[in-house]
């Protein structure tokens, strides 16, 4: 059970990794240091080092507020569209380095599938709806709420691991049922 908790773990960060790469770093970062919740092997442990917690708190600032303000916000979905599936791959092979069955590059490679997925569906997808739907007075809100999302969704991945799978299948499957729906419109309009 614990290949398939760690892994279902490695799967919710770093698709959390895709909304905000800095906050489930943060989040793995802080319960392998001071919880047994996570505890990551050599080399990943170096999330756990004091100064790569304080330099992720602060980048991890420079992103929340980067993404509220209009205009920087898009520019800062540029720049994170490197950073953060880099981000969900260290997730994801940190998280299954502690079960030492999936191959490091597959982890890899998983978690930059993932996070870099997630990361597209939000900037390429609904970022500019919202943006086009409320010239862009919305963006404040979402922005906050996809933190939000980030937020409970790491936390959840290292204590219900589980959950999080649940999770993660019922928000793809109404993503692809909104998608087939509004193209559906589309079609008949």
């Amino acid at each position: 059970m614990d290949v398939l908790t760690n892994v279902l773990a490695a799967f919710g960060l770093s698709g959390s990794a895709g909304l905000n790469a800095y906050l489930p770093l943060l989040v793995v970062a802080l319960a392998a240091r001071f919880t047994n919740l996570i505890q990551l092997k050599a080399p990943w442990n170096t999330l756990e080092n004091g100064w790569v917690i304080v330099v992720l708190v602060i980048l991890l600032g420079v992103e929340f507020f980067a993404d509220k303000i209009p205009a920087v916000n898009h520019l800062n979905d540029a720049v994170q569209t490197f950073i953060r599936p880099t981000a969900g791959a260290i997730l994801f092979a940190a998280s299954t380095s502690v079960i030492g069955e999936i191959h490091p590059v597959v982890a890899l490679v998983l978690g930059l599938l993932v996070a870099g997925g997630v990361h597209v569906a939000k900037s390429a997808v609904v970022r500019p709806v919202v943006t086009a739907t409320t010239g862009g007075t919305a963006n404040l809100v979402v922005s906050v709420v996809e933190d939000l999302i980030a937020a409970a969704v790491s936390i959840l991945a290292v204590v219900l691991p589980v959950l999080i799978s649940a999770l993660i299948v019922l928000v793809t499957a109404f993503i692809i049922w909104w998608l087939w729906r509004r193209s559906a419109r589309a079609v008949r309009a």
